[in-house]
């Protein structure tokens, strides 16, 4: 067992860890959740991790993103997240992907009449490419989680892993859980939090695409990223 895994293995087991030693996970969005699923999974021993994510670090990005630093601002976060890794595990396998998944990229991530991964983190803003990413999953029966709304919300003791028609209090989840159903996804494993958000001052200019801005907290989306990956490493363990 290595050193750096001891104190996981005194609690998981050697067979525990040489089967995520094995396991791909791939993390679809880097950002306040993706980022710490991700630090989360490498400390955890998975041996190989596909991290997803077309953006780049912005000064907003510091309260509550893992590598969201002021000499990375401006830099991929997939390419930083890649450099921080390999400073947790030199042994690890790692392939950055510095695109945008959506249904045109999707045969890049999932070719056809391949499993590329063990499991999915789906860390996504937009509706429309989560939908895509379950749907996808799915139908390759790549075991998936995702993460609901987290913006807008203080009360980090409320974040659970449920099932999605569990959830409420959650625009997200509410217009996930419609959309699912209409493809015929009745269950599916989230994190969410049935808190209801708070009305943020508005202190910027939203995207296109957006009305607003929500506010975020640090120990919000890092509460959400922990739990996507206790409930990845410990499903992986059971698997394998």
């Amino acid at each position: 067992m290595k050193e750096q895994f001891l104190r996981a293995g005194m609690l998981l087991g050697e067979e525990a860890l040489d089967a995520l030693a094995k396991s791909h996970v791939a993390v679809f969005g880097l950002g306040g959740v993706g980022s710490w699923c991700t630090e989360a999974l490498a400390r955890s021993g998975i041996g190989t991790l596909t991290l997803v994510d077309s953006d780049v670090y912005s000064v907003t990005n510091i309260n509550r993103q893992s590598e969201a630093l002021w000499k990375n601002t401006g830099r991929a976060k997939a390419a930083v997240m890649e450099e921080r890794i390999r400073e947790i595990n030199p042994e690890i396998r790692l392939f950055p992907r510095e695109e945008l998944y959506n249904a045109e990229s999707r045969e890049r991530f999932f070719p056809e009449g391949e499993k590329p991964y063990d499991f999915v983190a789906d860390c996504i803003d937009l509706v429309s490419c989560k939908l895509d990413l379950i749907e996808t999953c799915r139908e390759r029966e790549i075991p998936l989680i995702s993460s609901m709304g987290t913006g807008n919300k203080k009360d980090a003791q409320l974040l659970r892993i449920t099932d999605i028609s569990q959830t409420y209090g959650d625009a997200l989840a509410r217009v996930m859980r419609k959309e699912l159903r209409a493809r015929g996804i009745e269950h599916h494993p989230v994190v969410f939090s049935p808190e209801e958000p708070m009305e943020p001052m508005q202190m910027e200019a939203p995207p296109p695409g957006r009305r607003s801005v929500p506010g975020s907290l640090v120990w919000v989306t890092a509460t959400a990223g922990m739990l996507l990956s206790q409930y990845i490493v410990c499903n992986l363990i059971s698997q394998k």
